[in-house]
């Protein structure tokens, strides 16, 4: 099979400059790399934030070139400038926010923006245009308004514009890392089909370990060299070194491997639930059904510890006119105090919109919020005094930094709120503490890694000593290692202060391991709200409206139809070795 990239001694350099042309600083992002890449091959690259993966991505098609080495696409030189055309021809890129690829108002009009500029005739425009369309299952959209769609809707016309320029191979850089669990099915959906159907070569930068699971090879990167080259099986049997690395694995994977290390025999070589529920089954087992601890009950309403309630809150955007869309409908619910509540619901489900209502960014167009038991937007209340109260960090909450150094960035939120200057200081100091960013205080916050400008935006609302949390996706967009960094230190928060946390989030991992409740939104309505094991008991049904459940409990439901029940409750790694165990010990 010829190859359609080759890479030969990769070096790269970033290198800043002052304004006489000095060189001032050089960052080495990319070290003597070597490989390449097979026509028709699904290459998934992994590696922790700021290991060099994007950085390789844009060698791909010329983006940049590099410091030293050579990248040969199909036989050209990337640094042969004449060539440039040819090259990005061959290798098309896909980058992580859709939003920032689409640039026309009709879905069939962006995706014939590329192969308009590469002067293709019209008569094939429209035929490439229409194929591209069909080839992402968003032919039916065509005359649409790229805004209307859903993230992975959006993800998908992106990909039909590449596809509409017939390259060999597809780049993608994280392109499921702001979708919700069905945008990333609908992506990846597309992705293999592309590659397997097509023939196209898929080269997929991901941070899912379930993604690149799937892929023919996975490459690993770490400190911009690379680190593993392998088959995915074999990838991931090499768990400890990918943790060491920043990284992760399956959670078949992880279970595999507690398993034998309580003593059980089961291979090392597992990424897929099938597979595991195979190898279990077949495990020598003293009995096949395992008993599962007595269910909580149904959540029973406290006012005397209610922190914030919803009363039949319904909201409303561009009211009365042609646009009208209702975004919360009719909904109501109580929150207590020191209580970690997981929201999740699909893309467009109401969730930001309903978490804005608590601290007054919204208003209802009809019921009432009520913080401590108090209508915030009764006249005799100050707004202000509850946005203290309720503090909300969003998604990128790094884009929220603004001040010249960490401390005066923390120290705004309590210097507006009238605090003596010592005050000010405890707090920053307590802040940055809880967020593990006390050596960073004098830095600019634009100078430090994608991970440590989300923990510093968050220490700003932890400054301010709200009651109520709010947290829209902290972790999206970040490694394994960063990820459970942040969401390990809101943990510890929530353990030592006793507030009150809400926690957004398409990562059902994520939620079964922080959460103690969960709240799901379903096209603006309140879909349940219930204990975490009575939400995740329910998987046919949050199937039904878009979501996922975690690996390991696929995983259960895989292997109880192969006549192994270890409960209907499996949605942690260490709950399922556990019942695992114990039809093995009896």
């Amino acid at each position: 099979m010829l190859d359609i990239i080759k890479i030969e001694d990769l070096c790269y350099d970033y290198i800043m400059t002052d304004e006489n042309d000095n060189v001032v600083e050089k960052t080495e992002a990319l070290k003597n790399i070597s490989f390449s890449v097979p026509d028709g091959q699904f290459l998934a690259v992994l590696g922790h934030n700021g290991c060099g993966k994007s950085t390789l991505a844009k060698h791909f098609n010329a983006i940049l070139v590099p410091t030293s080495g050579r990248v040969i696409v199909d036989g050209i030189d990337t640094s042969d400038e004449e060539r440039i055309y040819d090259i990005r021809k061959t290798v098309g890129m896909v980058f992580q926010n859709p939003d920032n690829q689409l640039v026309a108002t009709i879905v069939e009009e962006d995706v014939a923006f590329a192969p308009e500029n590469l002067g293709v005739p019209p008569d094939e425009i429209r035929r490439r245009v229409d194929e591209a369309l069909k080839q992402v299952d968003m032919y039916d959209f065509r005359e649409h308004s790229p805004h209307q769609l859903s993230g992975g809707q959006k993800q998908r016309v992106a990909i039909a514009g590449i596809i509409a320029m017939q390259p060999r191979c597809i780049v993608m850089d994280e392109p499921t890392a702001m979708l919700d669990p069905k945008g990333r099915r609908e992506v990846m959906k597309t992705i293999k089909r592309l590659n397997k159907e097509q023939g196209i070569t898929v080269i997929l930068i991901t941070h899912y370990m379930d993604e690149a699971a799937l892929a023919d090879r996975i490459i690993v990167m770490d400190k911009g060299s690379i680190l593993m080259d392998g088959e995915p099986h074999k990838i991931f049997a090499r768990g400890k070194e990918l943790r060491r690395a920043g990284l992760d694995v399956p959670q078949v994977t992880e279970l595999s491997e507690m398993l034998r290390e309580s003593g059980v025999n089961i291979s090392s070589e597992i990424i897929f639930e099938d597979e595991c529920a195979k190898a279990v089954s077949e495990l020598k087992l003293r009995t096949k059904t395992a008993v599962a601890e007595k269910k909580v009950g149904h959540i029973r309403e406290d006012k005397s510890s209610e922190a914030a309630r919803l009363e039949n809150v319904t909201y409303k955007y561009s009211v009365g006119t042609p646009f009208e869309k209702t975004a919360v409908d009719d909904v109501s619910l109580s929150i207590n105090r020191g209580e970690f509540i997981g929201i999740i619901g699909h893309t467009g489900s109401g969730k930001s919109t309903l978490i804005q209502h608590l601290n007054g960014l919204i208003k209802p167009t009809s019921g009432v919020v009520l913080i401590d038991g108090k209508n915030i937007h009764d006249k005799n209340i100050n707004i202000r005094d509850i946005r203290f109260k309720v503090g909300i960090v969003f998604q990128y909450s790094e884009h929220q930094l603004f001040e010249e150094t960490v401390a005066k960035d923390i120290a705004y939120g309590p210097t507006n709120m009238g605090l003596s200057e010592d005050e000010v200081k405890k707090r920053v100091e307590s802040a940055a503490q809880s967020m593990g960013i006390t050596h960073l205080l004098e830095k600019s916050p634009f100078d430090l890694s994608g991970g440590q400008q989300r923990r510093a935006a968050l220490a700003g609302v932890l400054a301010m000593e709200p009651e109520i949390l709010i947290l829209d996706e902290p972790a999206a967009g970040l490694d394994p290692k960063g990820r459970e960094k942040i969401l390990g230190l809101i943990k510890e928060y929530k353990r030592t202060s006793g507030k009150t946390i809400l926690l957004v989030s398409h990562s059902m991992e994520d939620i079964v391991k922080y959460a103690e409740k969960v709240l799901v939104m379903n096209k603006g309505k309140m879909f349940c709200f219930d204990y975490t094991d009575k939400v995740f008991e329910r998987t046919d049904e949050l199937a039904a409206i878009g979501l996922d459940v975690p690996q390991i409990t696929r995983f259960s439901h895989k292997l109880k139809e192969l006549g192994v029940d270890i409960g209907n409750d499996i949605y942690t790694v260490e709950r399922a070795k556990e019942r695992i165990c114990s039809l093995i010990k009896g």
